[in-house]
């Protein structure tokens, strides 16, 4: 089985194109996905972020306020190793779990900071990028979030650079919003994985 890493930077349309993927029937891994059902109430993350990082983020009905653990984090590298450490080993036993139900000629695993922290290499076979031009990615999140241009800035320059995402990659989606173009770039991918996953396979 062939396992694809999919990876970019904020704003640059990993989810737009893992739908696509899904469309496909394809099976999709989402890092955040995990990460955001870990952290739900009752998941199995949430007392140990409390515990480490005090009640200040839990919110009043239970659940994990989102907004002020990125505050807390975003600027201060020691809590966001702190935070790392309860997430990544569960998200990435959860990814393992899945992945070891798959049957099928390929899997896509979405995983936004794969450049930037590693720890899935060993699981995958190839790095897909989405890639767009820097300032489409700006107005792409200051539209979706409603940030200012410098926040969204601030969030880019924690993010590993263009040149570094595309330096890891075996393949790369160029995304400017052109659906029908997209479309057929990720059927084209598709075909290609199934070939290459099919020939793996004993």
């Amino acid at each position: 089985m062939l396992v694809i890493g999919l990876t970019g930077g904020i704003g640059s349309g990993k989810s737009t194109v893992s739908h696509l993927f899904a469309e496909r029937d394809v099976l999709v891994i989402d890092t955040d996905l995990i990460a955001r059902q870990l952290t739900a109430p009752g998941g199995e993350a949430l007392a140990a972020i409390c515990h480490a990082f005090s009640g200040a983020v839990l919110r009043a009905d239970g659940s994990l306020d989102r907004a002020q653990l990125r505050g807390m984090v975003f600027n201060d590298p020691s809590a966001r190793q702190q935070l790392e450490v309860i997430l990544h080993p569960r998200i990435r036993q959860e990814v393992e779990r899945l992945l070891a139900r798959a049957r099928a000629p390929y899997v896509v695993i979405v995983i936004p900071l794969l450049v930037e922290c590693g720890g899935y290499a060993d699981l995958l076979n190839r790095v897909l990028v989405i890639d767009c031009p820097e300032t489409l990615q700006m107005e792409r999140v200051m539209a979706r979030n409603g940030w200012t241009r410098d926040e969204v800035v601030a969030v880019m320059a924690t993010q590993a650079s263009r040149a570094q995402r595309l330096a890891a990659a075996d393949d790369v989606l160029m995304n400017t919003g052109a659906q029908a173009g997209l479309r057929a770039e990720v059927e084209r991918l598709h075909q290609r994985y199934l070939e290459l996953g099919m020939a793996s396979m004993p």
